[in-house]
């Protein structure tokens, strides 16, 4: 693209800027720039000085005098902030160690309540075992053993699931965390096992109820609200081949797929003679109707504002 004749300089064009003393870019930006690098204000200061000769006299002394001034302004700041600093450092350090005393004191008042349930839970158990007896006790057992409510030990599979290498993305400088084990990957593995016959699953030590949730907190997976961490290990009782069952189907193949391409490592074994703990902190929840039914035979006792039979007000409907 070349110029307007109105732009060009009279003689044509003058890279070198020799004419006027003025670099003049012709049509051909980039072969004038390399023909001529140096700045003209850096040109002009460098012919001033060769011709009038370093600063003398009051300039140069105003000049030294500046720059000791803006380094004495910098020293100054910097014993200030350093002094603040120190100043604060104390304070920080004795709200510290107060924070990790309340957090260590809390946390033994948690142990020793976590202790006092466990005790008072088996003086219950051991009331409860007296006052029952035969096939009711075998019956509740029983119960308590499929709930998660009791221990339980028996044979069955270990699935254990290892997070992946974590990589930085070149671009955006984020972490990519597709090789991290994911809250739904705990899910499918535990939906699988309880498909295959499983009769107990923990996880991390975390035992699986009706009512246990997993979910994702960021990055850290919660089990019941507990966290858990890599290597994650899935532990069930159930039928002699719940391994290789696990191995075979979906999941195992979904896992080996995972394992191959982001590195997870996956892998399922038999176990024997293994013990799962009771849950914690297990809930139980109930649901009572919150209108009495009427009499068989009499008339409907709905009143002003009662819903009608039949009807529902679930969600305000």
């Amino acid at each position: 693209m070349s110029l307007p004749p109105s732009y060009l300089p009279a003689g044509g064009p003058d890279p070198d800027g020799a004419s006027a003393g003025k670099r003049t870019y012709g049509p051909d930006f980039l072969t004038a720039l390399f023909q001529n690098p140096l700045d003209p204000g850096y040109q002009d200061a460098a012919a001033r000085r060769a011709t009038e000769g370093r600063r003398r006299g009051w300039r140069r002394s105003l000049a030294g005098g500046s720059s000791a001034l803006t380094l004495v302004v910098i020293g100054f700041l910097l014993v200030v902030a350093y002094r603040q600093t120190v100043a604060e450092e104390p304070a920080r350090t004795v709200a510290r160690d107060s924070l990790i005393s309340q957090v260590q004191k809390r946390r033994e008042e948690t142990d020793r309540l976590r202790e006092q349930a466990d005790r008072l839970g088996d003086e219950v158990a051991a009331l409860r075992d007296r006052a029952l007896g035969g096939a009711a006790l075998a019956e509740l057992r029983d119960l308590e053993a499929v709930t998660g409510m009791s221990r339980v030990r028996g044979s069955g599979a270990r699935i254990t699931l290892v997070d992946g290498p974590t990589s930085v993305d070149a671009v955006t400088g984020e972490r990519r965390t597709e090789g991290q084990v994911k809250d739904t990957d705990l899910q499918l593995a535990a939906n699988a096992l309880w498909e295959s016959g499983a009769e107990a699953i923990m996880i991390n030590g975390q035992r699986l109820t009706a009512t246990s949730r997993i979910r994702q907190a960021g990055e850290a997976i919660l089990v019941d609200i507990r966290p858990v961490a890599s290597p994650y290990e899935v532990v069930a009782i159930g039928p002699e081949d719940l391994a290789d069952d696990f191995r075979a189907g979906y999941a195992g193949q979904f896992f080996d797929t995972l394992s191959g391409r982001y590195g997870i490592s996956f892998k399922a074994a038999e176990v024997k003679d293994v013990t799962l703990e009771a849950a914690t902190e297990f809930q139980l929840r109930s649901a009572a109707p919150s209108v009495a039914p009427a009499p068989p035979g009499s008339a409907s006792s709905s009143g002003p504002g009662s819903p009608a039979p039949g009807s529902s007000t679930e969600g305000g409907r």
